[in-house]
């Protein structure tokens, strides 16, 4: 597939982001961003979004029982 340069520019923040997840993924930024916008278009980044949200609100009271557990824990070595 022939492959198109395009240019955008992003804050030194987001840029150094980009960099270093992409190095952490063994990508380059080119392929990074060609992953990112294909999960995007195709509707994954949100399907994984949605059933991460799902996930959390149906097991958010075991959630809540290990905060609350550890608190409890934090409070025992302070007395």
């Amino acid at each position: 597939m022939a492959k198109t340069q395009l240019g955008a520019r992003v804050d030194e923040d987001v840029a150094e982001l980009a960099k270093k997840r992409a190095a952490d993924l063994g990508l380059s930024i080119g392929d990074y961003l060609a992953r990112l916008v294909q999960d995007d278009a195709s509707g994954l980044r949100a399907r994984a979004v949605d059933a991460a949200a799902r996930f959390l609100a149906e097991h958010q009271s075991v959630f809540d029982e290990a905060e609350d557990a550890q608190q409890a824990l934090r409070g025992a070595h302070a007395a």
